[in-house]
């Protein structure tokens, strides 16, 4: 079974020799692969003497460098942490386990329900974290414990049918909310946070991609749940023309005349807009439908390759 850790790295040269230390001992069957973003200290350097296998992505940003990783690296299961030694190497073989022996698609290493809120000392990252999990937990009803962990394992299937489409560091987000909506078998492993080491700096953005985080649950919301969106946004217009309508009615019964003649137009042309969303919603749901019929289709495809080429 080959098994290929994966860390993308930007300016980790603090850390980036203990992690791929620590998981070569964890894990002394796996290949450690490092993907440098544009680094501009030596964590190249350094992660090549620790032993790990050093490539480049020039594209700045986390979902470019995952992004990479996917297309370049065959893998029977796929460990994906980050390079500032926050997440436990012991974790990694229970992790791996679950998708070799037990046939998870994902397993999160799931930080919230452990040491998370007591190591991480940003605030707005803990709010954030809690924002994020139960916005997506209640729009695509799920019951995922960490959302916005770095540390997570897949599988073969889960890497080759997966379509990166974030740049940053949404990607997780945009992960979890794929395993969601494709069925996916989905397991979860807590795992002891430890913040960063002093001297090391996260290169998250707390206000800046939180607020793109949050775009992108709404955008991908918008694409995978059309029915619902749209049947929302159709039942919001029609609720504004309702209530901007209801006076102008009221007055014509009162006095057989129409004073707010432009008010009355405008309340039809949102009714019309509000049928008009409610029906794309339901073309869209339709064309979703298919979208998920060729998915399967896919990753039977997928499945029978990797059968083939891993001789399963």
């Amino acid at each position: 079974m080959k098994i290929a850790v994966l860390i993308p790295c930007y300016n980790e040269s603090k850390t980036i020799a203990k992690v791929v230390r620590d998981y070569k001992e964890a894990l002394p069957e796996a290949t450690i692969y490092v993907y440098d973003n544009n680094s501009t200290d030596n964590t190249a350097e350094i992660a090549k003497e620790a032993g790990a296998v050093v490539r480049y992505e020039y594209k700045q940003g986390k979902g470019n460098v995952m992004r990479r990783m996917f297309m370049e690296i065959d893998a029977d299961c796929y460990l994906m942490v980050d390079g500032d030694d926050t997440y436990p190497a012991e974790s990694a073989r229970e992790m791996t386990d679950a998708v070799l022996r037990r046939n998870a698609d994902m397993v999160i290493g799931d930080r919230l329900s452990s040491t998370y809120f007591t190591e991480n000392k940003r605030l707005f990252h803990n709010f954030g974290n809690t924002i994020v999990k139960k916005s997506i937990n209640l729009l695509f009803h799920s019951d995922i414990t960490d959302i916005m962990t770095g540390y997570r394992a897949f599988s073969y299937r889960f890497v080759k049918t997966f379509p990166v489409l974030s740049e940053g560091f949404e990607i997780e987000t945009e992960m979890t909310i794929h395993a969601i909506d494709k069925n996916m078998e989905v397991e979860n492993v807590i795992v002891q946070y430890r913040d960063r080491p002093e001297g090391s700096e996260s290169k998250l953005n707390t206000i800046g991609d939180g607020i793109r985080v949050l775009f992108t649950i709404i955008n991908f919301y918008r694409i995978y749940k059309p029915l619902q969106f749209f049947a929302g946004l159709s039942f919001l217009m029609l609720a504004v023309a309702f209530a901007f309508f209801v006076p102008v009615f009221t007055e014509y019964l009162r006095t057989h005349f129409v004073s707010k003649v432009p008010t009355l137009v405008v309340c039809g042309f949102v009714a019309l807009a509000s049928i008009q969303s409610f029906f794309s919603g339901m073309i869209l749901n339709s064309l979703k439908q298919k979208e998920r019929q060729d998915f399967e289709i896919k990753l039977h495809q997928v499945s029978k390759h990797e059968a083939e080429e891993y001789d399963f």
